[in-house]
């Protein structure tokens, strides 16, 4: 066997010595960085409305060349649509990420487990449903509820706002549940 070469021999005396932490690179830097397929995405995930790539590229801190490459790439993933051609616009496929959500929460969690989270954020909804004294969030006007209530408009408004995320919950949740198979824990006999 051959003996490294010197220059990726450590050094005797830098070996008995422990690394410089400050010198590092901070953590933050590292997970971020220049990231630019983030940064784009992140935008992409803001989008409530069609948007060019200038508008894009703003939302990003990036250049409108790369905008245009970046949502180009998205669309061929399916991440984005595009809406019109000239200019081009371009809107988040909310489907597309419902459905990268349902395959996280599969990969992540047993089916025993994501039935846990279903029942739980039911009770959360039927909780809402009952507090509301509605079927549904939509149904809820935050200023008149706020008023007979003696409650801040800002409070009604953010349970209204957790009501609909329960409700969202539930939805990937029980898509979750119910495409594809069963997991492998699920499937075993006792013998």
């Amino acid at each position: 066997m051959e003996e490294p070469s010197h220059e990726i021999k450590q050094d005797s005396e830098k070996a008995d010595s422990p690394p410089d932490f400050d010198a590092l690179t901070p953590p933050e830097e590292t997970v971020r960085g220049d990231r630019t397929r983030d940064d784009f995405f992140d935008a992409i995930l803001g989008l409530d409305e069609p948007a060019t790539a200038s508008e894009v590229a703003d939302l990003a801190g990036r250049g409108v060349d790369a905008a245009r490459e970046y949502l180009e790439w998205f669309e061929r993933l399916g991440i984005v649509t595009r809406v019109t051609e000239t200019p081009a616009t371009y809107r988040r496929n909310q489907e597309y990420l419902n459905w990268r959500r349902v395959q996280q929460l599969r990969d992540e969690y047993s089916s025993d487990e994501l039935i846990t989270f279903l029942e739980t954020e039911t009770e959360r909804e039927e909780t809402y449903s009952e507090r509301f004294d509605a079927e549904s969030p939509e149904a809820v006007s935050i200023t008149a509820h706020a008023s007979e209530t003696g409650r801040s408009v800002q409070d009604v408004w953010e349970d209204v706002s957790a009501w609909k995320t329960a409700r969202r919950r539930i939805t990937l949740l029980e898509r979750a549940l119910t495409t594809g198979g069963s997991d492998a824990a699920s499937e075993r006999t006792a013998v």
